[in-house]
C-alpha cells in the first residue's frame, strides 16, 4: 500500500514482547523492542508488555501497581485460572505517553532468566539444567498473551495496532479474532507479527495438541490446520490474520526463496504456498546509545571518534582490558588464556552465543588453522553455549603455543561488552544465518569493522567498504577474510581508517531508528488494511 492511501491516524501501539531492554533480555529482541517503542512514542502513544520475571524488582524500578486480574489458563479436563497482577510505569515524551507494563505472576516470577534455567535452578533441581528451556515455556506464552488481552478489554480503549514479537507472542492475534470474548472488541484493530529469528527451534511450537487446544481455547480447526512437522506452530497459525515480517529483507528473501528455508523447518515455503507475503524491515539502531566519544557512559576507558578519526581513545581501550584480563578477576566471567601487550597487531574480537547457528565451529576452525600460520594477529572471544565449543575455545586459549595471543571470556557482561567492542579492531560474525545482526552496527559505531559471512541481515556489511564479507559458510572462507583484513590493516592503514569512518556514516544515514521506523508505520497500515478486509 502506498503512503498516499493511508486509512486512518494510527494514535495506541502496543508492543507484546518477552524481552525489553533495560528490564529483560537474552538476545538483540530486548534492543529492537526498547528502540522500535523510543522511536514509535514520537508518533503515537505506545505501551509495552512483558512477563514480571524474578530478577525484577517492579517497586525499584518505579513501577506501580495498576490492576489485578484471572486469567483462564485451562488444562485438559481441568478448568483453571491464574491471578495476575500488572504493574505500570509511564514516561511522558512531549505529547505522548510510552507506558511499560509487567505482568507479575507465579509462573514468572519463579524464573531466573528469559528463557532458560540458570546454574542456580540446577543445583535446586537437577531436572532443570542450565541452559535448556523452561518446561512450562508454551504456558508462560499463552499467559502473557492472555493477560494482555484481557488487560486491553479491561482498560476500554482499543488499541489501533498490536506489535507481537516472534513466536511468543504470535497467537495473540489468533486469540483475539478467534476467541468470543475478544473478537468484537479487536476487530479494528491491526495485527503486527515480527519473526526475529525463524530456526527450528525459535517457533514456540507445541506438540501436545490436545494440551494446546485447552490452554488457549482456540478451535480444533486452528491447531489442527497449523502443525509443523506435527507440531501447532503459532506463526503459521497467526499468518492469516497479521502482517507478517522478518528483521531484514534479505532474510525474509532467503526464507520465501531459498533451500536455507531447510533451517526453519520450510516455514518461508509454507506461508508462501498460502499466500503469505512474509516482508522484510531491517532493525536500526540508535548511535548515540554506543557512541564511544560517551566513555564514561559506556563504562570504556577512553573517548574516541571513528567517524572523526580520532582513534586515540581507542588505543587506550586496549590496553585497558589487557591490563583486566591480566588480573582474570572479572567477576562471574571466566578467563580463560591472556593476550600480550602487543598493540601493533591486529585485535580479532567476537561477541555472542558459542553455538553452531553463530558460526562457532568454523571459528574454531579458522582459528586451528590460521594461528600456526600467522604469529601477528590476537583473538579476543566473548560468551558462553554450548559444551563442546566452549572446550574446544579453551583449548586454544590454553594452547601454550599460543600464550598470549588467544583469551576466551566465558559469560556474558554488558560493560564488559563494550570494553571488547573498543578495543578490537575486527568483529568475527560467522553466523550460519542471522536474521538480521546488531552486533555489526555495534561493532562499527565502535570502529571494529565486522569480518561476516554474507548471509541474512549481515549483507548490510559492504565489502572493502564498511568491512570484509565472505560467500562459503566454511573455516576456510572465514580464515581467507581475516587474512584479507589483516592484509589491508598492515599494509593500508588510511584505508582502515577510512571504512571505519564509513561504517558510522552509512549508519548515521539509513539505519538510524528514525527512518526504520516509517517502515513499520506503513506496516501498520497494512495491517489495519488487513483487519477491514
Amino acid at each position: 500500500m502506498s503512503s498516499q492511501k493511508k486509512i486512518k491516524k494510527i494514535e495506541d501501539i502496543w508492543i507484546v514482547t518477552r524481552e525489553f531492554d533495560g528490564l529483560a533480555g537474552a538476545g538483540g529482541v530486548k534492543d529492537v523492542c526498547r528502540q522500535l517503542a523510543e522511536s514509535l512514542v514520537k508518533r503515537a502513544n505506545v505501551a509495552v508488555m512483558l512477563p514480571m520475571y524474578g530478577f525484577i524488582s517492579p517497586a525499584a524500578r518505579g513501577f506501580k501497581p495498576a490492576e489485578s486480574l484471572q486469567v483462564d489458563m485451562h488444562y485438559v479436563g481441568v478448568e483453571r485460572r491464574e491471578d495476575v497482577r500488572i504493574w505500570a510505569k509511564e514516561k511522558k515524551e512531549g505529547k505522548r505517553t510510552l507506558t511499560i507494563y509487567l505482568v507479575d505472576a507465579d509462573r514468572f516470577r519463579e524464573k531466573r532468566a528469559v528463557y532458560t534455567y540458570t546454574a542456580e535452578d540446577e543445583e535446586e533441581d537437577p531436572h532443570h539444567q542450565r541452559g535448556s528451556g523452561h518446561y512450562d515455556y508454551f504456558a508462560m506464552n499463552v499467559l502473557l498473551q492472555k493477560a494482555a488481552l484481557n488487560f486491553m478489554l479491561f482498560k476500554g480503549k482499543r488499541p489501533d495496532i498490536v506489535h507481537c514479537h516472534d513466536g511468543h507472542a504470535a497467537l495473540l492475534p489468533v486469540m483475539a479474532r478467534e476467541r468470543d470474548g475478544f473478537r468484537q472488541f479487536f476487530r479494528k484493530t491491526g495485527f503486527v507479527v515480527t519473526i526475529h529469528n525463524a530456526g527450528l527451534g525459535y517457533h514456540q511450537e507445541v506438540d501436545d495438541l490436545p494440551y494446546a487446544k485447552a490452554i488457549t481455547g482456540l478451535p480444533s480447526r486452528i491447531i489442527g490446520k497449523n502443525l509443523l512437522g506435527g507440531r501447532f506452530d503459532p506463526f503459521l497459525a497467526s499468518a492469516p490474520y497479521v502482517v507478517m515480517n522478518t528483521v531484514s529483507e534479505n532474510y525474509a528473501r532467503e526464507l520465501r526463496e531459498s533451500d536455507d528455508d531447510v533451517m526453519t523447518g520450510w516455514l518461508g515455503h509454507i506461508l508462501a504456498n498460502r499466500g503469505v507475503m512474509l516482508q522484510g524491515v531491517t532493525n536500526g539502531i540508535n548511535p548515540d546509545d554506543f557512541n564511544p566519544q560517551n566513555a564514561e557512559r559506556l563504562g570504556i576507558a577512553a573517548p574516541f571518534s571513528p567517524v572523526e578519526k580520532k582513534l586515540g581513545g581507542k588505543a587506550v581501550c586496549r590496553r585497558d582490558i589487557v591490563a583486566m584480563l591480566e588480573k582474570k578477576d572479572l567477576g562471574k566471567v571466566l578467563v580463560s588464556g591472556s593476550l600480550q601487550p602487543l598493540y601493533g597487531q591486529p585485535l580479532f574480537t567476537f561477541i555472542g552465543r558459542l553455538t553452531e547457528q553463530k558460526g562457532v565451529d568454523n571459528l574454531v576452525g579458522a582459528l586451528e588453522t590460521l594461528l600456526p600460520l600467522d604469529d601477528g594477529f590476537q583473538v579476543l572471544v566473548l560468551g558462553t553455549g554450548v559444551k563442546e565449543l566452549e572446550d574446544d575455545l579453551r583449548n586454544l586459549a590454553e594452547n601454550k603455543k599460543y600464550a598470549g595471543r588467544v583469551c576466551v571470556l566465558f559469560g556474558y557482561d554488558e560493560l564488559l561488552a563494550n570494553k571488547v567492542y573498543a578495543a578490537g579492531d575486527f568483529f568475527l560474525i560467522p553466523s550460519r544465518y542471522e536474521p538480521c545482526g546488531l552486533t555489526d552496527y555495534i561493532a562499527q559505531l565502535f570502529g571494529n569493522l565486522p569480518v561476516a559471512h554474507h548471509v541474512g541481515g549481515l549483507v548490510k556489511v559492504q565489502d572493502d567498504k564498511t568491512g570484509f564479507v565472505y560467500h562459503e559458510h566454511t573455516a576456510a572462507a572465514l580464515m581467507a577474510a581475516m587474512q584479507r583484513a589483516m592484509k589491508t590493516f598492515r599494509e593500508r592503514p588510511g584505508k582502515i581508517a577510512d571504512m571505519q569512518q564509513d561504517s558510522v556514516k552509512v549508519i548515521q544515514n539509513v539505519y538510524t531508528w528514525d527512518k526504520i521506523v516509517l517502515r513499520y508505520m506503513q506496516l501498520y497500515q497494512d495491517a489495519l488494511a488487513l483487519c477491514r478486509n
